[in-house]
């Protein structure tokens, strides 16, 4: 056979399977999303994951800076089409193997036991691996059988039919796939009354606390709207009832606790902020909100660290890692409420942790193990170059700029220096080379949380509005500016105000 007659021969064939093998790829990854949503047993899952964990730490950290959030949603999307491609591929090899043995019967069999065998090794769940072998058999099938040729009338038909099936399909995979991620009770409904007084009353008081400045967001971060950085897109969907925690390494005894020997413990409510390390300044990664759980200090009792231990690793269910140094544990805290809810599934449910006055990275979701170790090692981030595990850098944010109908001009933020806490936030309306103090909200009654703060002016002209913060030691936040990469955004936050017209 010469080179042309091959060359023809492939194209004709790439014309023939090419249409119904996209399709059958496209309809795969949809009847897994039916049955499993976005949980870890969704064909995309182990590919997005494969995809993060491959990317070379630079082009993370590039995406990070420049992309923000928007770099996770576009490293989904090209998983679920790159997923798609791959599933594209097997059906193309089913009608391949038909065309050689058994016809249609052949290439349906063949499509669905090699879906249904590279789904069932990628996300390890053989009865969710149906969701993608059964489609795309079917689309081969009626592929083969009902062959869109390009003739006028009835190619121009069949191809309106097969599109709108498709986009029904589509569709309805959505609709239930969306259906299927576990609901979020209240935790009110599950504590005792004086529990559940305690709660509310501690929101009221922040409410009660919380500055009246337009724009500017309250001392208590909405549970839908606090902010969420994760490695994968599809978190994990985890069973309280099957959840544990394990207490590893350098210990007198290895301890496993389940998620009622957790909550039958004595609860305790606290204010903690959170900030995320690869944030910009003045971004809005940084939230706060009343957690509820119990001390890490109560399940080290059983498990008690030896001396030879420095430092600690905690392990999460979606193969997340963090180290950090041992002191930092000692206030540490596991946390399955969150503002009186059961924690939300994309905050760590059933269990996360909070190492008080550090970057939010360390702060663990899904918690899975607490392991102690006698020597430093690399946790997830620093393997990428990152260094977030040391104590929150000082910020003053500025957020609000409000023109008043009196003709003054209300600016206003947040403040956060983790348990150093907050002593003064300073405002300079002529580009620092003056500086006045804010009004502060009250603060909270626990250590590691944020303030508010406001402060009221007129001017004339343009001007530029700087902020800085002192911290609890009397600490002024450090003017020398450097981007998020490698320890987090410092500086002084600027912005260019105009009078009213």
């Amino acid at each position: 056979m010469t080179s042309s007659n091959a060359h023809s021969k492939l194209l004709q064939a790439l014309r023939r399977r090419g249409p119904r093998a996209i399709v059958a790829g496209t309809v795969g990854v949809a009847g897994s999303f039916a049955v499993a949503g976005f949980t870890r047993n969704f064909v995309v899952a182990p590919v997005n994951s494969w995809v993060v964990n491959t990317t070379p730490g630079v082009i993370v950290t590039a995406s990070i800076q420049t992309l923000g959030t928007l770099g996770d949603t576009l490293a989904f999307a090209f998983s679920v089409g790159l997923t798609a491609f791959v599933l594209a591929l097997v059906a193309a090899a089913g009608d391949a193997f038909g065309d050689r043995f058994g016809g249609t019967v052949g290439a349906v069999m063949a499509t669905y036991f090699v879906g249904w065998g590279v789904t069932a090794v990628l996300v390890r769940a053989p009865f969710f691996a149906l969701g993608v072998a059964v489609p795309m058999a079917v689309a081969v099938g009626l592929g083969r059988r009902f062959p869109v040729r390009p003739t006028p009338d009835r190619g121009r038909r069949r191809v309106v039919v097969a599109t709108a099936s498709l986009l029904g399909f589509l569709g309805l995979s959505s609709v239930i796939g969306l259906r299927l991620v576990r609901p979020e009770s209240s935790l009110l409904t599950a504590l005792p009354a004086a529990e559940r007084k305690e709660i509310n009353d501690r929101l009221d008081e922040a409410r009660a606390q919380s500055l009246d400045v337009a724009g500017l967001e309250g001392l208590t971060t909405p549970v839908e709207d606090f902010y969420e950085i994760d490695i994968d897109a599809i978190n994990p969907n985890l069973n309280a009832s099957e959840w544990r925690l394990r207490v590893t390494g350098a210990v007198e005894q290895t301890a496993t606790f389940s998620y009622g020997d957790l909550t039958d413990m004595a609860p305790e409510h606290r204010f903690v902020t959170l900030r995320c390390v690869g944030e910009p300044l003045n971004g809005t990664l940084m939230d706060n909100a009343l957690w509820t759980g119990v001390p890490v200090s109560a399940v080290l009792e059983q498990a008690r660290p030896t001396d030879e231990a420095t430092h600690v690793m905690l392990r999460a269910a979606d193969d997340y890692f963090e180290e950090f140094p041992i002191e930092a544990l000692s206030d540490g805290f596991l946390a399955y409420g969150m503002n009186g809810q059961v924690l939300p599934r994309k905050h760590g449910y059933p269990v996360r942790a909070l190492i008080p006055g550090h970057w939010g990275e360390i702060n663990v979701k899904w918690l899975t193990e607490i392991e102690f170790l006698e020597g430093e090692q690399e946790g997830y981030w620093e393997k990428r170059g990152w260094h977030g595990t040391g104590p929150v850098s000082t910020v003053a944010k500025l957020h609000a700029v409000n023109h008043r109908p009196d003709g003054s001009i209300q600016v206003g933020g947040h403040a956060y220096a983790g348990v150093r806490g907050i002593q003064a936030v300073e405002v300079s309306v002529d580009g620092g080379e003056t500086w006045n103090r804010a009004r502060l909200s009250e603060s909270l009654p626990d250590a590691d949380v944020w303030r508010q703060w406001a402060y009221e002016y007129r001017a004339d002209s343009p001007h530029e509005v700087v902020v800085r913060a002192i911290d609890g030691t009397g600490t002024v936040q450090t003017a020398v500016e450097s981007p998020p990469f490698p320890r987090g955004a410092t500086g002084w936050v600027r912005r260019r105000v105009e009078p009213r017209r």
